[in-house]
């Protein structure tokens, strides 16, 4: 009845010892309806995607949806066209973007990269959060059923949690690396696992492949993995020293065939990462920038049925990152849920990890209600460590958010021992907890349709292979995100200079992390255009610093998006730089002759 204590609190037990109720036929099909279940709820939450994906926007996250366009775009040319899989020449032209250090999703992008290939990456984007999503549910789903709990409600509970918990449906607003985390259980169990005599070769290999994979999918997730099995691992030590001592050798030795195992194939992408072209370090914003507010554990997301937008604003910094908001009947069953088992050094364990985890998420400042309090935490102790540094900070809540899915699966196998008043008031809370918290569609609005020069391929009479298509305003973080997302679902048949990614803010002399290229002066001069209706009066000198920067970026084509803000003003600016523009496949394009 209680399998979860017994798989980890004895550590000299074999599988066969303690595993859970057999499978039988009709639990078979009590998965495949739970699997359906799943499915069902993650196309709920992207219906409005769903209904037309390559024309629609995620809301949300526009500008990191269309980070992903770009990377299932780049696995596509990979796929179809032998391109570098760690490199990216079509985007930031001529300097190109480090893959490997953008979230690439190899894992992800690769397989699907017929589907982006025939059907678009916006059906890509699309089918990666609806099976992110139900995949994650499900892979909990399993795991507890099979290994911790006895109760398939209880499982059902847990998978539904973690899969579609506030944070999970926040992040598929746009980060398609963060609602695949179906790996991240069969991690978790297979590193228990390494304590059990003769596991250590086999259950290493296993492991070490599994993080090969995560890390191919993401290596955030991978390392928060990572941190809560270490402080997990601390704790349990901590309360249960005889134990760990009898196995610490075998677990160690599993350990370290992982490590290997995982060394072999990830040495060198590891290595483009961190040492590559494109490389930097840490991040472009302040640690305290992006922090877990302690007023949002008690209230809901913006996607949850309960949500109120305007005063999740004041406790969250971006719909993506909604990593908390448990709501207050919610909080109050994960308390319930501790305290129930209390009595397992596992469960405490757990519980310390998820804690652990919630303070990091907090930054080096409190902040309640998005007021920074002052009261300093720990986290400013080693916000500069190396790779942490590359974090950002409030998801670190992402681990409690799934401890608190595990913990609350495992309480309500564990009620089943109590008292029928105490059942019927637990299944109260958690009905109270659950409901509040299903999710709503993610909102979505309409992209601005490609002109016919771009969709039936006028293009490719005037930009040669050697030469990029300028799209004005130029593709930017927050701004020009038009242009990269058509220059995606063209599958970067053309490339474009700038754009939205993670890279050096001015190699070789700065390598900080930025959100877009080096500043030039006609990046700088078209941005303010855009931004402010205000036309300049151009110089001589101006002129030839335009020059200068169609030449830098290889530029055969210059074409306008014709609508957008201070279209005029921007017309107005081209004209003047370039000359009258042609009209040609309903796009207004300049023809940039070729350069000496």
């Amino acid at each position: 009845m209680r399998a979860a204590e017994e798989m980890i609190e004895e550590p000299v037990a074999t599988t066969e010892e303690t595993t859970v109720t057999p499978v039988s036929g009709w639990r078979r099909w009590l998965d495949l309806w739970v699997l359906l279940g799943f499915l069902a709820l993650a196309v709920l939450v992207t219906i409005q995607l769903w209904i037309d994906p390559n024309g629609r926007v995620l809301a949300g996250n526009d500008d990191d949806h269309g980070v992903f366009l770009a990377v299932l775009a780049h696995a596509e040319r990979v796929i179809f066209d032998g391109a570098n899989p760690f490199f990216n020449d079509r985007l930031n032209a001529p300097v190109g973007v480090n893959m490997m250090a953008n979230t690439s999703i190899l894992a992800l992008s690769l397989p699907l990269a017929p589907v982006t290939h025939f059907l678009g990456a916006g059906v890509s984007v699309a089918l990666l959060i609806t099976l992110g999503l139900a995949g994650t549910a499900f892979a909990w789903y399993w795991v507890l059923s099979r290994h911790l709990v006895n109760s398939r409600l209880a499982a059902w509970i847990g998978g539904a949690w973690c899969g579609f918990a506030p944070t999970m449906v926040s992040h598929a607003n746009g980060h398609v690396n963060f609602v695949n985390q179906y790996v991240v259980p069969f991690i978790v169990w297979q590193v228990l696992r390494l304590r059990e005599p003769g596991r250590a070769v086999r259950g290493g290999v296993i492991l070490g492949l599994l993080i090969v994979l995560q890390c191919f999918i993401n290596e955030e997730t991978l390392l928060f993995t990572a941190l809560t099995l270490g402080v997990f691992v601390l704790a349990y030590a901590v309360m249960r020293p005889r134990e760990v001592a009898a196995v610490w050798r075998r677990f160690t030795a599993g350990l370290a065939v992982a490590a290997v195992t995982a060394f072999v194939p990830l040495a060198y992408p590891l290595w483009y990462q961190f040492f590559g072209p494109g490389n930097y370090h840490g991040q472009p914003f302040a640690p305290s920038d992006y922090v877990t507010d302690l007023a949002s554990l008690g209230f809901f997301a913006r996607q949850s049925l309960a949500g109120y937008a305007a005063l999740t604003r004041q406790m969250s910094v971006s719909s993506t990152e909604d990593n908390t908001f448990f709501g207050p009947a919610g909080l109050v069953m994960i308390v319930v849920a501790v305290v129930m088992l209390w009595r397992s050094a596992a469960a405490r364990s757990a519980g310390i990890a998820g804690l652990v985890l919630l303070l990091m998420s907090m930054g080096p400042t409190l902040q309640v209600f998005g007021r920074d309090t002052g009261i300093p935490l720990p986290f400013g102790l080693i916000s500069h460590v190396p790779v942490i540094d590359l974090v950002s900070v409030t998801r670190f809540a992402m681990v409690p958010a799934t401890v608190a899915g595990v913990l609350l699966a495992l309480a309500a196998d564990r009620i089943r021992d109590y008292p029928q008043r105490r059942r019927r008031w637990f299944w109260t809370g958690m009905v109270l907890a659950l409901v509040p918290l299903i999710p709503k569609p993610l909102p979505v609005v309409a992209g601005d349709p490609m002109p016919a020069f771009l969709s039936e391929g006028i293009w490719r009479e005037y930009v040669p292979e050697d030469r990029t298509l300028v799209t004005v305003p130029l593709p930017e973080v927050t701004t020009g995100r038009t242009g990269m997302r058509w220059a995606t679902l063209n599958n970067f048949d053309y490339a474009t200079p700038r754009g939205y990614f993670m890279g050096p803010a001015d190699a070789p002399r700065d390598r900080t992390g930025s959100w877009s290229a080096p500043a030039r002066f006609t990046s700088d001069l078209l941005w303010r255009v855009r931004e402010y209706g205000v036309v300049p009066v151009l110089t001589e000198a101006d002129r030839r610093k335009i020059t200068e920067d169609l030449v830098y970026w290889r530029t055969a084509v210059v074409l306008l998006v014709p609508e957008g803000r201070n279209v005029a003003a921007q017309r107005a600016v081209l004209v003047d730089a370039l000359g009258e523009p042609q009209l040609v496949g309903g796009a207004e394009i300049w023809r940039v002759p070729p350069f000496e």
